[in-house]
């Protein structure tokens, strides 16, 4: 038999180097936790509602999907401008109204002229909410308990809200959450609620 003489080049086989399949593996099962550990959180911090109504166009429609925070509040108060979802005087067998936060407790809120007057003061609101025709029973003077808070809708004269003496001020007892995100309908989007 004759040797070969010379350069000779053999090929190597390639081995997946073990090292590197941990690395993928741990990549992969770090990925699925953090994705179940998200859901875990959004599940239990949030709930899915819908909006029933017109009464908070244009940020909300009638029918649109929101994911509300349930814990922010047990940790916080609501502020003023914030949208809540509650159920009017507690009634297990209403559906959660959606509305935002304009009195705050302590404070006297009362309806003049179309706008809001917090402690006699206007309150100084974006201009695109329209001047309300009805200040229902705002039209007095209205001083909020130290658990309560006044509510209306981004659409004024279409909401039935704290003016509304079936619904009035609202405790904090029976606030559900903070909306949190909406869903848009038609390009399946979603967006953080301001």
């Amino acid at each position: 038999m004759a040797r070969r003489k010379g350069l000779t080049f053999y090929q190597k086989k390639k081995r997946l180097n073990p090292r590197i399949i941990k690395d993928i593996l741990e990549l992969f099962v770090g990925g699925l936790v953090a994705v179940f550990l998200a859901f875990v959180i959004i599940f239990s911090m949030g709930m899915r509602t819908s909006v029933i109504g017109d009464s908070m166009e244009p940020v909300l429609y009638n029918g649109q999907e929101i994911l509300m925070n349930r814990i922010i509040y047990r940790l916080t108060t609501p502020k003023r401008g914030d949208v809540i979802v509650f159920l009017p005087n507690g009634n297990q067998n209403s559906h959660f109204y959606v509305k935002r936060v304009v009195g705050l407790p302590g404070e006297t809120v009362q309806i003049r002229d179309g706008r809001v007057y917090i402690d006699g003061l206007l309150l100084n609101e974006d201009d695109s909410f329209d001047e309300m025709v009805d200040p229902g029973i705002a039209q007095n003077e209205i001083l909020l308990a130290q658990d309560e808070f006044f509510v209306l809708g981004d659409n004024r004269n279409s909401s039935e809200d704290s003016r509304s003496g079936n619904i009035g001020a609202v405790k904090k007892d029976n606030i559900i959450g903070k909306a949190w995100f909406h869903m848009a309908t038609e390009d399946v989007s979603i967006g953080l609620i301001e």
